[in-house]
C-alpha cells in the first residue's frame, strides 16, 4: 500500500476505535501495565524535564512519567488520532494530572523544535508507523544532548496469539495472504535484528533490549469477539463483511481460541513485547 494511503487509513482506523479503547481502558492498562512501568523506569524522568509520549492512546504510560516530572516539568501527550487525544484528556482529568499538555502530533512529522525535549516514550506505536526509520529520525532530531527514547514493540507473532487468532481467522475466510513482515503493522519490528537496523539508520543506539511476557484474559468467545470489533482496526474490516462472512470469521476465531481455553472458563492468551531504551 502506498505510504499516503496507509497513513490515511491508519488515522481513520485508530480514530474510529478510540471510543472502544476508552471503554476498555482498564483492561488495556491492566494487561500492559508492566510494559508501561518498564518504559517509565528505563526513561527515568527527572524533575523539570520535558517528556513527549508518542502514539499515546489513552495516555496512561505518559501520566505515570508525569508524576516524576514535578510542577516544573512538562509532559507532552500526543497522538495523531483526535479521538485518542480527547480520551487522554479525560483520563488526565480523572487522574488530576496538571503538568501535561495535549498535542495532535504525527511521529513521522513532529511539529517540535530541534533539541527541545529530554525524553520520548512510546508504548506499542513505532511498528505501526508507515516509515519507522523516519519516525526514529524525528525522535532523534527533537532530543536534547543526552536525551533518550524508551519504547515497546510486539515480539514475534507466534508469541502473541491474543492478536493473531483474530487475524488468522479473517484471512482464512477472505483468502488474503499473510502480511509482509516488513510492512507497517503489529509485528513490523518484532525481531531484535530489525530494531537495531532501524535505530542504526536513525543514528540511535540501543542501550537495553529486554523481552517482557504478559497474559490476556477473555471471559468468553463473546468477550474476545467484542474486544476485536471495538478496539482493533481489524474490526472495521470484519464489519464490512456480510453477516455470513462475519459468522464464518467468528467460527474461525472460536477454533483458534480452543488451545487457550482456561480450566475455569474463558481464555488465557500469551503476549510478548520487546522493550528498548535507546539514545
Amino acid at each position: 500500500m502506498a505510504t499516503q494511503d496507509y497513513r490515511r487509513e491508519s488515522l481513520e482506523a485508530w480514530d474510529k476505535v478510540s471510543a472502544g479503547w476508552e471503554r476498555e481502558r482498564r483492561r488495556i492498562w491492566d494487561m500492559t501495565r508492566a510494559v508501561g512501568e518498564w518504559l517509565v523506569d528505563a526513561l527515568d524522568p527527572q524533575p523539570g524535564e520535558t517528556i513527549v509520549e508518542l502514539a499515546a492512546g489513552l495516555g496512561d504510560t505518559g501520566f505515570a512519567a508525569a508524576a516524576r516530572l514535578g510542577d516544573e516539568g512538562r509532559l507532552i501527550t500526543s497522538d495523531f488520532a483526535p479521538g485518542m487525544l480527547e480520551a487522554a484528556r479525560r483520563r488526565a482529568a480523572e487522574l488530576e494530572v496538571t503538568n501535561a499538555e495535549f498535542r495532535p502530533l504525527d511521529a513521522e512529522r513532529l511539529e517540535l523544535d530541534d533539541r527541545s525535549v529530554d525524553g520520548v516514550i512510546c508504548r506499542l506505536g513505532y511498528m505501526l508507523m508507515s516509515d519507522p526509520v523516519t519516525a526514529f529520525r524525528e525522535t532523534r532530531r527533537v532530543l536534547r544532548d543526552r536525551g533518550r527514547v524508551a519504547f515497546a514493540v510486539w515480539a514475534d507473532p507466534e508469541r502473541n496469539p491474543w492478536a493473531t487468532v483474530a487475524g488468522r481467522a479473517f484471512r482464512e475466510h477472505t483468502g488474503e495472504p499473510p502480511p509482509d513482515p516488513d510492512d507497517p503493522g503489529a509485528f513490523a519490528l518484532a525481531r531484535e535484528e530489525r530494531i537495531r537496523e532501524v535505530l542504526r539508520a536513525a543514528r540511535l543506539e540501543p542501550h537495553r533490549i529486554e523481552e517482557l511476557d504478559m497474559r490476556w484474559r477473555f471471559e468468553s468467545l463473546d468477550d474476545y469477539w467484542r474486544w476485536m470489533l471495538e478496539t482493533s482496526p481489524l474490526g472495521s474490516q470484519v464489519h464490512e463483511l456480510p453477516e455470513e462472512g462475519q459468522a464464518a470469521v467468528r467460527e474461525g476465531m472460536a477454533r483458534g481460541l480452543e488451545p487457550f481455553a482456561a480450566a475455569g472458563g474463558g481464555y488465557d492468551l500469551r503476549g510478548a513485547c520487546l522493550n528498548v531504551l535507546a539514545r
